[in-house]
């Protein structure tokens, strides 16, 4: 089993690409808004994040590959992705983009994501 882990941007993230000749069973995807609830203006450190499945060969297109659209996270709270598993063949990309209210800066978001995943 492998574990990536990655800070959200407000560019698209490709978090998990697919090897050729692999293929991987997502088994958990967690996304976690890491702004402290109990420091400064936690209200202003709300955080979207918006999830993409893109099979290979494809970009990544809100009309077609969205599984999660804009979904908001306030300070402190943690989303979990967890009641099926997905498999990825080769080429294919699990993706997301990201907002904050209150930006850290340099295109970064107080949202940080987990991905554990198996090769099949």
């Amino acid at each position: 089993m492998a574990i990536i882990n990655y800070q959200l941007t407000t560019a698209q993230l490709n978090a998990v690409t697919v090897p050729a000749t692999k293929q991987y069973a997502i088994t958990n995807i967690m996304v976690c808004n890491t702004y402290d609830p109990t420091g400064a203006s936690p209200d202003l450190h709300d955080a979207t994040f918006t999830m993409h499945l893109i099979p290979d060969g494809d970009s990544l297109t809100n009309a077609v590959t969205t599984v999660i659209k804009v979904l908001s996270l306030p300070a402190g709270e943690t989303f979990t992705f967890d009641s099926e598993k997905i498999v990825l063949g080769a080429g294919d990309m699990l993706s997301f983009t990201a907002t904050s209210e209150t930006p850290p800066g340099a295109g970064l978001t107080d949202l940080a994501v987990t991905v554990s995943y198996l090769e099949v």
